[in-house]
C-alpha cells in the first residue's frame, strides 16, 4: 500500500461563515463584513477592509480537481490569515474564533481529505488556550496562528501568551505559524514585496524572538511548525548564533532551532536542500500554500526532483513526517 500524499500548508474559508455572518452580526459588533462585486471584505476594530476574500478559499470541488492532478491525497488546512480579528477585544475574539472553527468543521464534515486546523484568538493567552483545547476535544489537527497577536505591536513571545504555548505543550498539538499579510514596513508596498519578501521577514523576526527567549526549550512537547521553509531562518543560523555568543544572556538559537518542523514552500531545489541540511531528518513535509498565487502550483516537484534526496527522506516529507506531527484525520 501506498504512502497518502499529505499537503500540510493550505488556506480554507467556509462560505458559510461569511454568508451566515449577518445573522450573527450582533454577538460581534466590532467585525464587519461587506459584499461586492469583487467578493466578501472583512474590517476589525474599525480597521481597513481586507482584501476580497478569494473564490479558491471557498472552493473544495476545485480543489479536490487541483490535488487530484498534483496527486495529493490529504490536505491540512487552515484559515485565512486576515480573518483571524487579533485587533479585536479578547472575548469577541474567542467567539469569532469559535464561529470560524464551527464552520470550519461543518464545512469539512462531509470530506475526508481535509484535516482542519484550529484558529484561536491569540490576543489572549488564557482563551487561546481554552479555545484551543476545545478544538482538540473537537477532532482538529491542530491551530494554524498568524505573527502579530495585537497588530503591529503583538509579539509571540509574550508572557500573556504562556497559557496558550504550555496548553498547546501539554496536548502535543502541532501550531503551523504563518505570517500575516501587513508587515508594517511601507517599502514593501511596491513589486508586490509584501507577497515576496515581507511575510518571510515578518516570520523571521516572530520565530527569532521565540528562539532568544528560550521560548521553545520550555515547551519541548509543541511542535512548532513554519511557514515558507522558515523563511530566512535556515540562512541567518550563524548570524543568530554570533549574536548569541557576544550576548550570553539570550537562549540558544540552534537549541531552540532544532525543535522546529518546516513545509516545503521554497521552490528551489538548493533551498530545499539547504533546509534540510540545516533543519535535520524528519522535520520538512510537503506544503503548497494553496490556493494563493505565491503557492508552490506543482507542490511535489521541488521534493521530488531533487537528486540529493533519498526515497526514504522523499517518503518523510510526502507523508510519514506529516502523520507524526500533526493529528490526521484518521478516516
Amino acid at each position: 500500500m501506498r504512502d497518502m500524499i499529505i499537503d500540510v500548508h493550505a488556506h480554507y474559508l467556509p462560505r458559510a461563515a461569511l454568508e451566515q455572518f449577518e445573522a450573527n452580526k450582533s454577538r460581534f459588533p466590532s467585525i464587519n463584513v461587506t459584499k461586492s462585486d469583487a467578493g466578501f471584505r472583512l474590517s476589525f476594530a474599525g480597521g481597513e477592509l481586507t482584501r476580497p476574500v478569494s473564490p479558491k478559499l471557498q472552493d473544495l470541488n476545485e480543489r479536490k480537481q487541483w490535488m487530484d492532478k498534483n496527486g495529493i491525497d490529504h490536505q491540512l488546512v487552515g484559515g485565512w490569515l486576515d480573518s483571524f480579528g487579533y485587533e479585536i477585544p479578547a472575548e469577541e475574539g474567542a467567539a469569532w474564533s469559535r464561529y470560524l472553527n464551527q464552520h470550519m468543521l461543518e464545512g469539512l464534515k462531509a470530506e475526508p481529505r481535509f484535516t482542519a486546523l484550529a484558529t484561536v484568538p491569540l490576543q489572549d493567552g488564557k482563551l487561546a488556550a481554552e479555545v484551543l483545547d476545545e478544538a482538540w476535544k473537537q477532532g482538529f489537527g491542530g491551530a494554524m496562528i498568524g505573527t502579530l497577536p495585537h497588530g503591529l505591536s503583538g509579539v509571540l513571545d509574550a508572557p500573556q501568551l504562556d497559557p496558550f504555548w504550555q496548553k498547546a505543550d501539554d496536548l502535543g498539538a502541532a501550531i503551523f505559524l504563518h505570517p500575516m499579510f501587513v508587515c508594517g514596513e511601507s517599502r514593501l508596498a511596491d513589486f508586490d514585496l509584501v507577497n515576496a519578501l515581507g511575510r518571510v521577514v515578518d516570520t523571521s523576526i516572530a520565530v527569532s524572538r521565540l528562539l532568544f527567549s528560550g521560548h521553545l526549550l520550555r515547551y519541548p512537547r509543541l511542535k512548532l511548525v513554519l511557514a515558507h521553509g522558515g523563511a530566512m531562518l535556515p540562512f541567518v543560523m550563524g548570524r543568530l548564533e554570533r549574536s548569541h555568543a557576544i550576548h550570553g544572556k539570550y537562549a540558544d538559537p540552534r537549541k531552540g532551532f532544532e525543535a522546529l518542523y518546516f513545509d516545503s514552500v521554497v521552490f528551489d531545489h538548493d533551498v530545499l536542500r539547504l533546509l534540510c541540511d540545516k533543519a535535520g531528518e524528519g522535520k520538512v513535509m510537503l506544503g503548497s500554500d494553496m490556493p494563493f498565487p505565491i503557492g508552490d502550483p506543482e507542490p511535489r516537484r521541488v521534493i521530488e526532483q531533487g537528486e540529493y534526496l533519498g526515497a526514504v527522506q522523499r517518503r518523510a516529507m510526502l507523508s510519514q513526517t506529516a502523520q507524526r506531527v500533526f493529528r490526521v484525520r484518521p478516516e
